[in-house]
């Protein structure tokens, strides 16, 4: 997802320049007034959908059990995933964590960037597509100084769908801290015609979210060894989602 701000422009608290969208837009200060608005409306929403979803949580224990002996972990979600599982993790459920998004630099970032901080996570502006070493960077200082634990989607932020990227291995390897898979899965949800397939919960559904054990990749690692790891992981995603599928099915059986 996506921007850093300079150097400069972080030390003098300054607003960074954005940059332009793929769709050439650009940050004024009527998008700026919309975009407020619009998360506004997008957190009320997203509160009346977790608050009226009846949601079970298993392998929470694998995220406690991982911050208390790391401090940090690295988790990641297909990015069809994101909305509720990035509510989850800002639900201060796990003594502990620090939670963050990494978040596109340019403008379509934005929106989800104010989305993030309203609900108290920390946001580091950055991507593979704008700044991918300046942002593996930043991830490094702010887990390792300040025990971040930063959400990844390691098929975003434009996909291919389920290709797992290797940032997230990345950045564990560098901050030796274990990728944390999770997923969830709805009895009754939207499923939008995009490249992620993204999925939207009806209020009131029955959801299960899934923690996956977590996994330390080796801290060198030979191009086909990494490439076994990424495969490796993009399995257990779908073992994880597999699972919870697997728990609505046992919860519909008498």
């Amino acid at each position: 997802m996506t921007e850093i701000p300079s150097k400069s422009s972080a030390e003098s608290g300054g607003s960074p320049s954005l940059p332009k969208s793929r769709s050439g837009r650009t940050m004024t200060a009527g998008r700026m007034v919309l975009y407020r608005l619009a998360v506004g409306v997008a957190v009320m929403l997203l509160e009346l959908l977790w608050r009226t979803c009846r949601i079970r949580i298993v392998g929470e224990e694998h995220l406690q059990r991982t911050i208390d002996e790391h401090g940090a972990v690295v988790p990641v979600c297909w990015h069809q995933h994101l909305l509720l599982g990035a509510r989850y993790m800002v639900a201060k459920r796990i003594k502990g964590m620090n939670i963050g998004f990494l978040i596109s630099p340019s403008v379509d970032g934005e929106a989800p960037s104010m989305l993030a901080r309203a609900y108290g996570a920390q946001v580091i502006r950055g991507s593979g597509t704008y700044t991918g070493a300046q942002a593996v960077r930043a991830l490094y200082k702010q887990i390792k100084v300040q025990r971040l634990s930063p959400v990844i989607t390691p098929d975003g932020p434009k996909g291919p769908r389920f290709e797992f990227k290797g940032g997230a291995v990345t950045v564990a390897q560098l901050c030796g801290v274990p990728i944390v898979p999770f997923a969830y899965a709805a009895s009754h949800a939207k499923i939008f015609r995009t490249w992620d397939k993204f999925i939207l919960p009806f209020p009131f559904t029955r959801i299960v979210i899934v923690i996956g054990e977590p996994y330390l990749p080796e801290r060198k690692l030979q191009p086909e060894q990494a490439s076994l790891v990424h495969k490796e992981m993009a399995q257990r995603l779908h073992e994880v989602y597999g699972q919870a599928a697997a728990e609505l099915g046992r919860k519909k059986q008498p």
